[in-house]
Protein backbone atom coordinates (compact mmCIF):
# COMPACT_ATOMS: atom_id res chain seq x y z
CA UNK A 1 0.00 0.00 0.00
CA UNK A 2 2.83 2.42 0.88
CA UNK A 3 4.61 1.65 -2.39
CA UNK A 4 1.46 2.34 -4.44
CA UNK A 5 0.91 5.60 -2.53
CA UNK A 6 4.51 6.71 -3.17
CA UNK A 7 4.17 5.97 -6.88
CA UNK A 8 1.05 8.15 -7.12
CA UNK A 9 2.63 11.00 -5.15
CA UNK A 10 5.81 10.99 -7.26
CA UNK A 11 3.81 10.85 -10.48
CA UNK A 12 1.82 13.90 -9.31
CA UNK A 13 5.00 15.83 -8.51
CA UNK A 14 6.51 15.07 -11.91
CA UNK A 15 3.26 15.84 -13.69
CA UNK A 16 3.18 19.31 -12.12
CA UNK A 17 6.80 19.99 -13.12
CA UNK A 18 6.53 18.95 -16.76
CA UNK A 19 5.91 22.55 -17.89
CA UNK A 20 9.52 23.34 -16.95
CA UNK A 21 10.68 21.21 -19.85
CA UNK A 22 10.19 21.85 -23.53
CA UNK A 23 8.79 19.04 -25.69
CA UNK A 24 11.57 16.51 -26.09
CA UNK A 25 13.42 17.90 -23.08
CA UNK A 26 15.13 15.39 -20.82
CA UNK A 27 13.87 14.87 -17.27
CA UNK A 28 16.27 14.31 -14.34
CA UNK A 29 17.86 10.88 -14.18
CA UNK A 30 16.33 8.10 -12.13
CA UNK A 31 19.21 8.36 -9.65
CA UNK A 32 18.56 12.08 -9.21
CA UNK A 33 14.85 11.45 -8.62
CA UNK A 34 15.65 8.74 -6.07
CA UNK A 35 17.89 11.11 -4.12
CA UNK A 36 15.58 14.11 -4.38
CA UNK A 37 12.33 12.41 -3.36
CA UNK A 38 13.89 9.71 -1.13
CA UNK A 39 12.06 6.87 -2.82
CA UNK A 40 13.18 3.55 -4.24
CA UNK A 41 14.31 3.04 -7.85
CA UNK A 42 11.24 0.83 -8.32
CA UNK A 43 8.97 3.71 -7.29
CA UNK A 44 10.70 6.02 -9.80
CA UNK A 45 10.38 3.42 -12.56
CA UNK A 46 6.66 2.89 -11.88
CA UNK A 47 5.91 6.61 -11.68
CA UNK A 48 7.62 7.22 -15.03
CA UNK A 49 5.77 4.26 -16.52
CA UNK A 50 2.49 5.80 -15.32
CA UNK A 51 3.31 9.12 -17.00
CA UNK A 52 4.38 7.29 -20.15
CA UNK A 53 1.03 5.47 -20.22
CA UNK A 54 -0.67 8.88 -20.00
CA UNK A 55 1.33 10.06 -23.02
CA UNK A 56 3.15 12.74 -21.00
CA UNK A 57 6.68 11.33 -21.16
CA UNK A 58 8.68 9.04 -23.40
CA UNK A 59 11.23 6.65 -21.91
CA UNK A 60 14.24 5.47 -23.93
CA UNK A 61 16.30 2.59 -22.56
CA UNK A 62 19.80 3.79 -21.73
CA UNK A 63 18.95 7.41 -22.47
CA UNK A 64 16.37 8.39 -19.84
CA UNK A 65 12.92 9.97 -19.78
CA UNK A 66 11.84 12.90 -21.97
CA UNK A 67 8.78 15.12 -22.09
CA UNK A 68 6.49 13.90 -24.85
CA UNK A 69 5.49 16.16 -27.73
CA UNK A 70 1.87 17.20 -27.14
CA UNK A 71 -0.59 15.87 -29.67
CA UNK A 72 -2.31 18.57 -31.67
CA UNK A 73 -5.87 19.18 -30.54
CA UNK A 74 -8.44 18.23 -33.14
CA UNK A 75 -11.90 19.69 -33.11
CA UNK A 76 -14.43 16.95 -33.62
CA UNK A 77 -18.08 17.65 -34.17
CA UNK A 78 -20.40 15.88 -31.77
CA UNK A 79 -21.90 12.87 -33.49
CA UNK A 80 -25.49 11.68 -33.45
CA UNK A 81 -25.76 8.25 -31.81
CA UNK A 82 -29.54 8.21 -31.51
CA UNK A 83 -29.72 5.66 -34.35
CA UNK A 84 -28.28 3.05 -31.96
CA UNK A 85 -31.49 2.97 -29.90
CA UNK A 86 -33.30 1.59 -32.94
CA UNK A 87 -30.49 -0.80 -33.91
CA UNK A 88 -30.15 -2.27 -30.42
CA UNK A 89 -33.86 -3.01 -30.11
CA UNK A 90 -34.95 -3.56 -33.72
CA UNK A 91 -35.32 -7.32 -33.25
CA UNK A 92 -36.68 -7.03 -29.70
CA UNK A 93 -40.13 -8.23 -30.67
CA UNK A 94 -38.65 -11.68 -31.28
CA UNK A 95 -36.89 -11.86 -27.92
CA UNK A 96 -38.31 -13.84 -25.01
CA UNK A 97 -36.51 -11.50 -22.61
CA UNK A 98 -35.35 -7.88 -23.06
CA UNK A 99 -31.77 -7.65 -24.29
CA UNK A 100 -30.83 -4.79 -22.00
CA UNK A 101 -28.29 -5.69 -19.33
CA UNK A 102 -28.64 -4.41 -15.77
CA UNK A 103 -25.22 -4.43 -14.10
CA UNK A 104 -26.25 -2.34 -11.08
CA UNK A 105 -26.30 -5.31 -8.70
CA UNK A 106 -22.78 -6.29 -9.72
CA UNK A 107 -21.41 -2.76 -9.65
CA UNK A 108 -22.71 -2.32 -6.09
CA UNK A 109 -19.91 -4.57 -4.84
CA UNK A 110 -17.29 -3.60 -7.43
CA UNK A 111 -17.42 0.20 -7.23
CA UNK A 112 -15.06 1.75 -4.68
CA UNK A 113 -16.79 4.30 -2.44
CA UNK A 114 -15.62 7.94 -2.29
CA UNK A 115 -12.62 8.77 -0.06
CA UNK A 116 -13.49 8.77 3.63
CA UNK A 117 -16.47 6.44 3.19
CA UNK A 118 -16.33 3.14 5.08
CA UNK A 119 -16.88 0.23 2.69
CA UNK A 120 -19.59 -2.11 3.95
CA UNK A 121 -20.58 -2.99 0.37
CA UNK A 122 -17.33 -4.60 -0.78
CA UNK A 123 -17.22 -8.10 -2.21
CA UNK A 124 -13.49 -8.79 -1.80
CA UNK A 125 -10.88 -8.91 0.93
CA UNK A 126 -9.28 -5.65 2.01
CA UNK A 127 -5.72 -5.33 0.64
CA UNK A 128 -4.38 -5.90 4.17
CA UNK A 129 -6.01 -9.37 4.11
CA UNK A 130 -4.86 -10.29 0.61
CA UNK A 131 -1.70 -12.44 0.31
CA UNK A 132 0.06 -9.77 -1.74
CA UNK A 133 3.62 -10.93 -1.01
CA UNK A 134 2.76 -14.56 -1.68
CA UNK A 135 0.99 -13.60 -4.91
CA UNK A 136 3.92 -11.48 -6.06
CA UNK A 137 6.39 -14.25 -5.29
CA UNK A 138 4.20 -16.84 -7.02
CA UNK A 139 3.84 -14.68 -10.12
CA UNK A 140 7.58 -14.05 -10.20
CA UNK A 141 8.41 -17.76 -9.94
CA UNK A 142 5.70 -18.61 -12.46
CA UNK A 143 7.19 -16.25 -15.04
CA UNK A 144 10.46 -18.17 -14.92
CA UNK A 145 8.91 -21.61 -15.36
CA UNK A 146 9.84 -23.35 -18.63
CA UNK A 147 7.14 -22.67 -21.21
CA UNK A 148 5.28 -20.28 -18.87
CA UNK A 149 4.55 -17.85 -21.71
CA UNK A 150 3.48 -20.46 -24.20
CA UNK A 151 -0.01 -21.62 -25.08
CA UNK A 152 -1.58 -23.80 -22.36
CA UNK A 153 -3.95 -26.70 -22.95
CA UNK A 154 -7.43 -25.27 -23.59
CA UNK A 155 -8.80 -27.23 -20.61
CA UNK A 156 -6.12 -25.81 -18.30
CA UNK A 157 -2.82 -27.05 -16.90
CA UNK A 158 -3.15 -30.71 -15.82
CA UNK A 159 -1.58 -30.05 -12.40
CA UNK A 160 -4.00 -27.21 -11.66
CA UNK A 161 -6.98 -29.27 -12.79
CA UNK A 162 -5.80 -32.05 -10.49
CA UNK A 163 -5.53 -29.62 -7.56
CA UNK A 164 -9.08 -28.38 -8.08
CA UNK A 165 -10.34 -31.99 -8.43
CA UNK A 166 -8.76 -33.00 -5.11
CA UNK A 167 -10.45 -30.03 -3.45
CA UNK A 168 -13.87 -31.15 -4.71
CA UNK A 169 -13.37 -34.79 -3.75
CA UNK A 170 -15.56 -37.80 -4.42
CA UNK A 171 -15.11 -39.34 -7.85
CA UNK A 172 -14.13 -36.02 -9.48
CA UNK A 173 -10.81 -36.27 -11.36
CA UNK A 174 -8.67 -33.85 -13.31
CA UNK A 175 -10.38 -35.06 -16.49
CA UNK A 176 -13.67 -33.61 -15.18
CA UNK A 177 -12.25 -30.12 -14.58
CA UNK A 178 -11.84 -27.05 -16.80
CA UNK A 179 -9.79 -24.06 -15.61
CA UNK A 180 -11.80 -20.87 -16.09
CA UNK A 181 -11.17 -17.12 -15.76
CA UNK A 182 -12.97 -16.40 -12.48
CA UNK A 183 -16.27 -17.49 -10.99
CA UNK A 184 -18.36 -14.99 -12.95
CA UNK A 185 -17.01 -16.32 -16.24
CA UNK A 186 -17.55 -19.91 -15.12
CA UNK A 187 -21.17 -19.19 -14.17
CA UNK A 188 -21.74 -17.49 -17.51
CA UNK A 189 -20.36 -20.52 -19.37
CA UNK A 190 -22.48 -22.92 -17.34
CA UNK A 191 -25.75 -21.04 -17.85
CA UNK A 192 -25.14 -20.65 -21.58
CA UNK A 193 -24.34 -24.34 -21.89
CA UNK A 194 -27.36 -25.61 -19.98
CA UNK A 195 -30.27 -23.32 -20.86
CA UNK A 196 -31.40 -21.87 -24.21
CA UNK A 197 -32.56 -18.24 -24.46
CA UNK A 198 -36.06 -17.77 -23.12
CA UNK A 199 -35.87 -20.79 -20.81
CA UNK A 200 -36.66 -20.61 -17.10
CA UNK A 201 -33.82 -21.10 -14.63
CA UNK A 202 -34.51 -21.76 -10.95
CA UNK A 203 -32.57 -19.60 -8.49
CA UNK A 204 -32.42 -19.26 -4.75
CA UNK A 205 -34.35 -16.34 -3.28
CA UNK A 206 -32.57 -14.20 -2.31
CA UNK A 207 -29.45 -14.85 -4.37
CA UNK A 208 -26.29 -13.32 -5.83
CA UNK A 209 -27.21 -10.34 -8.12
CA UNK A 210 -24.35 -11.11 -10.48
CA UNK A 211 -25.89 -14.47 -11.31
CA UNK A 212 -29.28 -12.85 -11.95
CA UNK A 213 -27.54 -10.39 -14.28
CA UNK A 214 -25.87 -13.26 -16.17
CA UNK A 215 -29.18 -15.08 -16.58
CA UNK A 216 -31.06 -12.04 -17.82
CA UNK A 217 -28.25 -11.04 -20.18
CA UNK A 218 -28.47 -14.55 -21.68
CA UNK A 219 -32.23 -14.15 -22.17
CA UNK A 220 -33.14 -16.56 -19.36
CA UNK A 221 -36.05 -16.17 -16.94
CA UNK A 222 -34.96 -16.44 -13.27
CA UNK A 223 -37.62 -18.16 -11.13
CA UNK A 224 -37.17 -17.76 -7.36
CA UNK A 225 -37.15 -20.63 -4.86
CA UNK A 226 -37.10 -19.41 -1.22
CA UNK A 227 -34.31 -20.31 1.19
CA UNK A 228 -34.27 -20.41 4.98
CA UNK A 229 -31.49 -20.91 7.56
CA UNK A 230 -30.97 -24.48 6.21
CA UNK A 231 -30.75 -23.50 2.56
CA UNK A 232 -33.21 -23.97 -0.26
CA UNK A 233 -36.55 -25.62 0.65
CA UNK A 234 -36.87 -29.00 -1.17
CA UNK A 235 -40.69 -29.07 -1.46
CA UNK A 236 -40.71 -25.62 -3.05
CA UNK A 237 -37.88 -26.63 -5.40
CA UNK A 238 -39.87 -29.66 -6.55
CA UNK A 239 -42.94 -27.48 -7.07
CA UNK A 240 -40.90 -24.98 -9.12
CA UNK A 241 -39.52 -27.71 -11.39
CA UNK A 242 -43.04 -29.05 -12.00
CA UNK A 243 -44.57 -25.62 -12.61
CA UNK A 244 -41.89 -24.29 -14.97
CA UNK A 245 -40.33 -27.30 -16.68
CA UNK A 246 -36.93 -25.77 -15.88
CA UNK A 247 -33.80 -27.80 -16.55
CA UNK A 248 -31.37 -25.78 -14.40
CA UNK A 249 -31.19 -24.82 -10.72
CA UNK A 250 -28.42 -22.50 -9.48
CA UNK A 251 -27.50 -22.65 -5.82
CA UNK A 252 -24.82 -21.79 -3.27
CA UNK A 253 -24.97 -24.63 -0.72
CA UNK A 254 -22.16 -23.23 1.44
CA UNK A 255 -22.40 -19.78 3.12
CA UNK A 256 -25.01 -18.61 0.64
CA UNK A 257 -24.88 -15.06 -0.66
CA UNK A 258 -26.52 -13.08 0.90
CA UNK A 259 -28.06 -15.08 3.77
CA UNK A 260 -24.96 -17.04 4.81
CA UNK A 261 -27.03 -20.24 5.04
CA UNK A 262 -25.47 -23.70 4.71
CA UNK A 263 -27.57 -26.39 3.02
CA UNK A 264 -28.60 -28.83 5.76
CA UNK A 265 -27.25 -32.43 5.54
CA UNK A 266 -30.73 -33.91 5.20
CA UNK A 267 -31.55 -31.61 2.29
CA UNK A 268 -28.43 -32.31 0.23
CA UNK A 269 -29.42 -35.71 -1.22
CA UNK A 270 -33.01 -34.50 -1.54
CA UNK A 271 -31.97 -31.58 -3.76
CA UNK A 272 -29.98 -33.90 -6.03
CA UNK A 273 -32.86 -36.40 -6.21
CA UNK A 274 -35.39 -33.70 -7.09
CA UNK A 275 -33.17 -32.33 -9.86
CA UNK A 276 -32.43 -35.82 -11.19
CA UNK A 277 -36.14 -36.69 -11.30
CA UNK A 278 -36.77 -33.45 -13.22
CA UNK A 279 -34.01 -34.25 -15.71
CA UNK A 280 -32.28 -31.04 -14.62
CA UNK A 281 -28.80 -29.83 -13.75
CA UNK A 282 -27.71 -28.18 -10.51
CA UNK A 283 -25.09 -25.44 -10.90
CA UNK A 284 -23.20 -25.39 -7.59
CA UNK A 285 -21.54 -22.03 -6.97
CA UNK A 286 -18.99 -22.93 -4.27
CA UNK A 287 -17.59 -19.42 -4.12
CA UNK A 288 -16.37 -18.97 -0.51
CA UNK A 289 -15.27 -22.42 0.66
CA UNK A 290 -11.86 -20.95 1.49
CA UNK A 291 -13.33 -18.09 3.55
CA UNK A 292 -14.42 -20.30 6.43
CA UNK A 293 -14.37 -18.77 9.92
CA UNK A 294 -12.25 -20.13 12.72
CA UNK A 295 -15.24 -21.47 14.65
CA UNK A 296 -17.00 -23.17 11.73
CA UNK A 297 -16.07 -26.79 12.38
CA UNK A 298 -15.85 -29.40 9.59
CA UNK A 299 -17.37 -28.26 6.30
CA UNK A 300 -19.77 -30.37 4.23
CA UNK A 301 -18.33 -31.66 0.98
CA UNK A 302 -19.34 -29.98 -2.27
CA UNK A 303 -22.53 -31.41 -3.79
CA UNK A 304 -20.41 -32.53 -6.74
CA UNK A 305 -18.49 -34.91 -4.47
CA UNK A 306 -21.68 -36.92 -3.84
CA UNK A 307 -23.01 -36.88 -7.41
CA UNK A 308 -22.09 -39.93 -9.52
CA UNK A 309 -24.84 -39.22 -12.06
CA UNK A 310 -23.56 -35.91 -13.43
CA UNK A 311 -26.39 -33.77 -12.06
CA UNK A 312 -24.04 -31.14 -10.62
CA UNK A 313 -21.96 -28.64 -12.56
CA UNK A 314 -19.53 -27.32 -9.97
CA UNK A 315 -17.98 -23.84 -9.91
CA UNK A 316 -15.07 -23.13 -7.54
CA UNK A 317 -12.74 -20.15 -7.44
CA UNK A 318 -9.50 -18.85 -5.92
CA UNK A 319 -10.48 -15.19 -6.34
CA UNK A 320 -12.39 -14.52 -3.11
CA UNK A 321 -9.57 -15.88 -0.95
CA UNK A 322 -6.80 -14.02 -2.78
CA UNK A 323 -7.40 -10.89 -4.83
CA UNK A 324 -10.09 -9.56 -7.20
CA UNK A 325 -7.47 -9.57 -9.96
CA UNK A 326 -6.45 -13.21 -9.40
CA UNK A 327 -9.20 -14.58 -11.59
CA UNK A 328 -8.65 -18.34 -11.61
CA UNK A 329 -11.55 -20.75 -11.15
CA UNK A 330 -12.73 -24.21 -12.12
CA UNK A 331 -15.74 -25.80 -13.80
CA UNK A 332 -16.27 -29.48 -13.02
CA UNK A 333 -18.84 -31.84 -14.55
CA UNK A 334 -19.43 -35.51 -15.51
CA UNK A 335 -20.66 -36.76 -18.85
CA UNK A 336 -21.46 -35.15 -22.22
CA UNK A 337 -22.15 -31.74 -20.64
CA UNK A 338 -18.42 -31.33 -20.05
CA UNK A 339 -17.78 -31.21 -23.80
CA UNK A 340 -20.40 -28.49 -24.24
CA UNK A 341 -18.86 -26.48 -21.38
CA UNK A 342 -15.44 -26.88 -22.95
CA UNK A 343 -16.66 -25.80 -26.39
CA UNK A 344 -18.39 -22.65 -25.12
CA UNK A 345 -15.40 -21.68 -23.00
CA UNK A 346 -12.99 -22.09 -25.91
CA UNK A 347 -15.19 -20.04 -28.22
CA UNK A 348 -15.61 -17.27 -25.64
CA UNK A 349 -12.12 -16.97 -24.13
CA UNK A 350 -9.76 -19.49 -25.81
CA UNK A 351 -8.00 -20.23 -22.49
CA UNK A 352 -6.88 -18.73 -19.19
CA UNK A 353 -3.45 -17.07 -19.62
CA UNK A 354 -0.77 -19.60 -18.77
CA UNK A 355 1.29 -17.30 -16.48
CA UNK A 356 -1.80 -16.88 -14.28
CA UNK A 357 -2.33 -20.64 -14.12
CA UNK A 358 1.33 -21.21 -13.33
CA UNK A 359 1.12 -18.56 -10.59
CA UNK A 360 -1.91 -20.32 -9.12
CA UNK A 361 0.08 -23.56 -8.93
CA UNK A 362 3.00 -21.78 -7.32
CA UNK A 363 0.69 -20.13 -4.78
CA UNK A 364 -1.33 -23.16 -3.65
CA UNK A 365 1.81 -25.29 -3.50
CA UNK A 366 3.72 -22.85 -1.29
CA UNK A 367 3.91 -22.88 2.56
CA UNK A 368 2.40 -19.37 2.45
CA UNK A 369 -0.97 -20.71 1.23
CA UNK A 370 -2.11 -22.63 4.35
CA UNK A 371 -0.72 -19.83 6.53
CA UNK A 372 -2.83 -17.31 4.61
CA UNK A 373 -5.98 -19.42 4.91
CA UNK A 374 -5.48 -19.77 8.67
CA UNK A 375 -4.89 -16.04 9.04
CA UNK A 376 -8.04 -14.97 7.19
CA UNK A 377 -10.07 -17.63 9.01
CA UNK A 378 -9.12 -16.02 12.31
CA UNK A 379 -9.50 -12.45 11.10
CA UNK A 380 -12.90 -12.96 9.46
CA UNK A 381 -14.31 -14.44 12.68
CA UNK A 382 -12.98 -11.45 14.64
CA UNK A 383 -14.53 -9.02 12.16
CA UNK A 384 -17.85 -10.88 12.11
CA UNK A 385 -18.02 -10.87 15.91
CA UNK A 386 -17.12 -7.18 16.02
CA UNK A 387 -19.85 -6.28 13.57
CA UNK A 388 -22.56 -8.40 15.21
CA UNK A 389 -21.70 -6.97 18.64
CA UNK A 390 -21.75 -3.40 17.30
CA UNK A 391 -25.09 -3.98 15.57
CA UNK A 392 -26.69 -5.36 18.73
CA UNK A 393 -25.49 -2.35 20.71
CA UNK A 394 -26.19 0.40 18.18
CA UNK A 395 -29.03 -0.96 16.04
CA UNK A 396 -31.03 -3.59 17.95
CA UNK A 397 -34.11 -2.92 15.77
CA UNK A 398 -32.35 -4.42 12.75
CA UNK A 399 -33.03 -8.16 12.67
CA UNK A 400 -30.07 -10.50 12.21
CA UNK A 401 -31.71 -13.95 11.92
CA UNK A 402 -28.54 -15.86 11.04
CA UNK A 403 -24.88 -15.39 11.95
CA UNK A 404 -22.78 -17.27 9.38
CA UNK A 405 -19.60 -19.19 10.15
CA UNK A 406 -18.09 -18.42 6.76
CA UNK A 407 -18.08 -15.78 4.07
CA UNK A 408 -17.73 -12.05 4.51
CA UNK A 409 -21.15 -10.46 5.07
CA UNK A 410 -24.28 -10.22 7.22
CA UNK A 411 -27.89 -10.09 5.95
CA UNK A 412 -30.17 -7.84 7.98
CA UNK A 413 -33.92 -7.32 7.79
CA UNK A 414 -35.19 -3.79 8.24
CA UNK A 415 -38.11 -3.30 10.65
CA UNK A 416 -41.46 -2.85 8.94
CA UNK A 417 -43.56 -2.12 12.03
CA UNK A 418 -45.32 -5.49 11.97
CA UNK A 419 -43.20 -6.93 14.75
CA UNK A 420 -44.58 -4.68 17.45
CA UNK A 421 -41.98 -1.95 17.02
CA UNK A 422 -42.88 1.64 16.34
CA UNK A 423 -39.88 1.98 14.04
CA UNK A 424 -40.54 1.13 10.40
CA UNK A 425 -38.72 1.96 7.18
CA UNK A 426 -41.76 1.50 4.96
CA UNK A 427 -41.84 1.61 1.16
CA UNK A 428 -38.52 2.66 -0.33
CA UNK A 429 -36.80 2.25 3.03
CA UNK A 430 -33.85 0.33 1.60
CA UNK A 431 -32.94 3.03 -0.87
CA UNK A 432 -33.55 5.82 1.63
CA UNK A 433 -31.26 4.13 4.13
CA UNK A 434 -28.59 3.44 1.50
CA UNK A 435 -28.60 7.10 0.46
CA UNK A 436 -28.60 8.37 4.03
CA UNK A 437 -25.78 5.98 4.94
CA UNK A 438 -23.62 7.32 2.13
CA UNK A 439 -24.21 10.85 3.40
CA UNK A 440 -23.17 9.63 6.85
CA UNK A 441 -19.96 8.16 5.43
CA UNK A 442 -20.67 4.43 5.08
CA UNK A 443 -21.63 2.49 1.95
CA UNK A 444 -24.07 -0.43 2.26
CA UNK A 445 -25.85 -2.71 -0.20
CA UNK A 446 -29.67 -2.63 -0.48
CA UNK A 447 -31.42 -5.97 -0.55
CA UNK A 448 -33.70 -5.49 -3.57
CA UNK A 449 -31.15 -6.58 -6.25
CA UNK A 450 -30.84 -9.98 -4.52
CA UNK A 451 -34.44 -10.92 -5.37
CA UNK A 452 -35.58 -12.01 -8.82
CA UNK A 453 -39.21 -11.15 -7.92
CA UNK A 454 -40.93 -9.00 -5.31
CA UNK A 455 -39.02 -9.29 -1.99
CA UNK A 456 -40.94 -10.36 1.13
CA UNK A 457 -39.30 -7.61 3.20
CA UNK A 458 -36.67 -4.88 3.09
CA UNK A 459 -33.07 -5.93 3.74
CA UNK A 460 -29.51 -4.64 3.60
CA UNK A 461 -26.25 -6.55 3.27
CA UNK A 462 -23.18 -5.48 5.24
CA UNK A 463 -19.70 -6.73 4.35
CA UNK A 464 -16.96 -6.90 6.97
CA UNK A 465 -14.11 -8.04 4.68
CA UNK A 466 -13.44 -4.90 2.63
CA UNK A 467 -12.73 -2.54 5.55
CA UNK A 468 -9.31 -1.82 7.03
CA UNK A 469 -10.04 -3.39 10.43
CA UNK A 470 -12.31 -3.71 13.44
CA UNK A 471 -12.05 0.00 14.24
CA UNK A 472 -13.64 0.86 10.90
CA UNK A 473 -16.39 -1.68 11.56
CA UNK A 474 -17.34 -0.06 14.87
CA UNK A 475 -17.23 3.42 13.34
CA UNK A 476 -19.18 2.26 10.28
CA UNK A 477 -22.00 0.85 12.43
CA UNK A 478 -22.09 4.12 14.39
CA UNK A 479 -22.49 6.03 11.12
CA UNK A 480 -25.18 3.59 10.02
CA UNK A 481 -27.09 4.29 13.24
CA UNK A 482 -27.00 8.00 12.40
CA UNK A 483 -28.36 7.20 8.93
CA UNK A 484 -31.17 5.09 10.42
CA UNK A 485 -32.10 7.90 12.80
CA UNK A 486 -32.25 10.32 9.86
CA UNK A 487 -34.53 8.04 7.84
CA UNK A 488 -36.81 7.19 10.76
CA UNK A 489 -37.09 10.76 12.02
CA UNK A 490 -40.68 12.05 11.67
CA UNK A 491 -41.06 15.00 9.25
CA UNK A 492 -42.38 17.33 11.98
CA UNK A 493 -39.37 16.61 14.16
CA UNK A 494 -37.06 17.20 11.22
CA UNK A 495 -38.70 20.59 10.61
CA UNK A 496 -38.26 21.58 14.26
CA UNK A 497 -34.59 20.69 14.13
CA UNK A 498 -34.15 22.74 10.96
CA UNK A 499 -35.90 25.71 12.59
CA UNK A 500 -33.54 25.48 15.55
Amino acid sequence: MQERSSVGELANHLRQELDRYSPGGKLPSSRALVERFRVSPVTVSRALAQLAAEGLVVTRPGAGAFRATPRPATATAAGDTSWQEVALSADGTADFMPRTVDASGVLASLTAPPPGVIEFNGGYLHPSLQPERALAAALSRAGRRPGAWGRPPTEGLPELREWFARGIGGSVTAADVLVSAGGQTALTTALRALAPPGAPVLVESPTYPGMLAIARAAGLRPVPVPVDADGVKPPLLADAFRATGARVFVCQPLFQNPTGAVLAPARRPEILRIARDAGAFVIEDDFVRRLVHEDAGPLPRPLAADDPDGVVVHVGSLTKATSPSFRVSALAAHGPVLERLRAIQVVDTFFVPRPLQEAALELVGSPAWPRHLRAISTELKTRRDTMTTALRLELPALSLPHIPSGGYHLWLRLPDGNGGTSQAFGSGGEQSLTTAALRAGVSITPGRPYFSAEPPAAHVRLSFAAVAGTGEIVEGVRRLRAACEEVLQPPAKTARHLAL
